[in-house]
């Protein structure tokens, strides 16, 4: 065999004991009389020990960072014990050594600590897997990943996998497509949902589904965005949007219990899109520290009636000083941020601001819910949206700046009652606010024909410390309302049944109320461990550029593949 036990289980009480032991040399230590090497493998960390008249002591000094090796030796207590170590009361005093597989010198350090940047540790990413910095991470990803499938067999709901050779959609964001060598000329595409097939498992009679699936969407890449990422999908029938919610909520609260010890409560509270925008400026509101937008064009006199005066109270700045405040100024332009303005509410009861009359400062005070030490920071601009988004940035960026965006402290919130359908202004046309198999409100369904921008879907989103984790919908469930919904959008008759025909079809079949959620799992997993990049918790992501520098995609293919395919490009 090639071990006896791993490098991170001996003992105290395994003293005395021969064991086999196999895993890559982390470091050499040469003290003359005696060497030490470090015994590195999935689980941890064991010290071999060389004496002086050990006959393998010279091939041990030899030995390079990251070899494969195989020892025999007897476990015996360490004199010097390493108490950060799990295994640091013992040593293995070697009497075999086998060299399995020789290693080039690594181009960064293989620590918690490294010397290599993300670009070079992406190019060996099976070099940095072996840092306990990733491990740990994807270790978590498993834990999580089994006890969400525990969690939802346990209440009923059964994995079923649907296909990864979908066909291309208008709606949503941009699709991977896949020629077809056998169809000259077609495509198939990745889907960016498994969508049109949980409805259909639906209407198959599938109750309760699920799937921890890979999905695909060609968008640009943030921190917490791949072009693959993977779902924990869910669809259950005969439901509202509370059974869809509920069922939600307790599978959070399992996983933060088995994960990070804490719980919410039964219910998360909940608060209409509209509002969020409002009061937040963000359908993502972090919701950890206060700082609630709020209006003041009706104490201040406004350029135009157009023109929205709007601001937050942030606690304890009023003591910055002139070059503070320039810099978050600056910070504002930078973001394309206009017309920012201040007040300072000082803790002697004095105001100062050389924007706005003495007579406006108390008002502001009191609007803004300040309290004496506060700083009052005012926007203004032709467009609602716009401030209120504005200040929402301005909001997270001095929570920031404040130390309250606490990584231990988790605050879940439901948005609900979204727009149905917003207006793209650049095609001049209704496009989805989620996807266009969203049910409206049974009390909207009449503006279908005269009122679209009116209707309010049967959807919710649910964010986490500003963190969109999921989102999902009460699904339409009769063909005549799925017909006006993409007619609405812009489809012909002949682009409904050419791309969404199958599902027309099947409504006619007896087609049961549905509805579901995605949660991110990437996100998800990051949230937990209180990081914002979801890199770390993948195995092999992409970088910035949409590329994986390990292995070199995406590629070229050879001119004989692209004939073979149908396509041809002039080089």
């Amino acid at each position: 065999m090639f071990r006896t036990h791993n490098c991170g289980t001996l003992r105290k009480k395994n003293v005395g004991e021969e064991v086999i032991l196999a895993g890559w040399v982390k470091r050499v230590r040469n003290l003359g009389t005696v060497s030490f090497i470090d015994l590195r493998d999935h689980y941890g960390i064991t010290q071999l020990t060389f004496y002086g008249k050990n006959p393998l002591k010279k091939k041990a000094d030899q030995l390079g960072r990251e070899f494969v090796i195989q020892v025999c030796g007897k476990v015996a207590e360490r004199k010097s014990k390493n108490l950060k170590n799990t295994t640091g009361f013992i040593e293995v005093v070697v009497s075999k050594l086998r060299i399995l597989s020789y290693s080039k010198i690594p181009p960064f350090i293989i620590e918690e600590k490294t010397d290599g940047n993300e670009d070079l540790r992406m190019k060996y990413r099976y070099l940095d897997l072996r840092r306990d910095f990733i491990k740990k991470k994807l270790i978590t990803r498993h834990k999580i990943v089994f006890e969400i499938r525990k969690y939802l067999s346990e209440n009923g709901f059964l994995e079923i996998e649907t296909p990864l050779l979908v066909k291309s959609t208008p709606e949503g964001a941009r699709d991977f497509v896949i020629p077809s060598r056998t169809n000259p000329g077609q495509f198939y595409a990745l889907p960016q949902s498994p969508q049109s097939f949980k409805q259909l498992l639906m209407i198959g009679g599938i109750d309760k589904y699920f799937q921890i699936v890979k999905c695909f969407r060609d968008e640009d890449l943030r921190s917490d965005r791949q072009p693959e990422f993977t779902q924990i999908d869910c669809e259950m029938s005969f439901v509202e949007e509370e059974d869809v919610i509920k069922i939600s909520e307790n599978l959070i609260n399992y996983i933060f219990q088995k994960i990070r010890n804490c719980r919410f409560a039964k219910s998360f509270p909940r608060i209409s899109y509209k509002e969020a925008i409002k009061r937040y400026g963000s359908d993502k509101p972090d919701i950890r520290f206060e700082m609630i937008i709020k209006e003041l064009n009706d104490v201040i006199p406004k350029k135009n009636n157009r023109e929205l005066i709007a601001g937050i109270s942030i606690p304890g700045c009023a003591n910055y000083s002139i070059r503070q405040l320039n810099d978050i100024t600056e910070w504002s332009q930078l973001h394309h941020i206009r017309n920012l303005t201040w007040v300072k509410c000082l803790i002697d009861g004095k105001y100062q601001s050389p924007f706005f009359e003495k007579k406006y400062f108390k008002i502001f005070y009191d609007r803004l819910g300040a309290q004496p030490g506060d700083l009052l920071l005012i926007l203004s601009g032709l467009d609602d949206q716009t401030v209120r988004r504005q200040l929402g940035k301005i909001r997270i960026e001095m929570a920031a700046r404040l130390g309250l965006l606490k990584t231990n402290q988790f605050s879940p919130i439901w948005i609900v009652d979204f727009p149905l359908f917003v207006w793209n202004e650049d095609q001049k046309r209704y496009a989805s606010f989620h996807h266009p198999f969203t049910s409206p409100k049974e009390e909207n369904i009449y503006l279908l024909k005269k009122n679209p921008e009116k209707i309010i879907a049967k959807s919710y989103d649910l964010v986490i410390n500003g963190k969109e984790i999921g989102g999902g919908s009460i699904r339409i469930n009769k063909r005549s309302i799925q017909e006006s919904i993409f007619k609405i959008l812009g489809f012909s008759r002949k682009e409904i049944f050419s791309k969404f025909g199958f599902l027309m079809e099947a409504f006619e079949y007896g087609t049961p109320p549905h509805g579901g959620i995605a949660l991110g799992l990437d996100r998800l997993v990051a949230l937990l461990k209180g990081e914002d990049s979801i890199r770390d918790f993948i195995a092999f992501p992409k970088n910035n550029s949409y590329r994986d520098p390990m292995i070199g995609t995406p590629s070229y293919l050879s001119d004989d593949q692209l004939k073979e395919l149908h396509i041809f490009i002039k080089r």
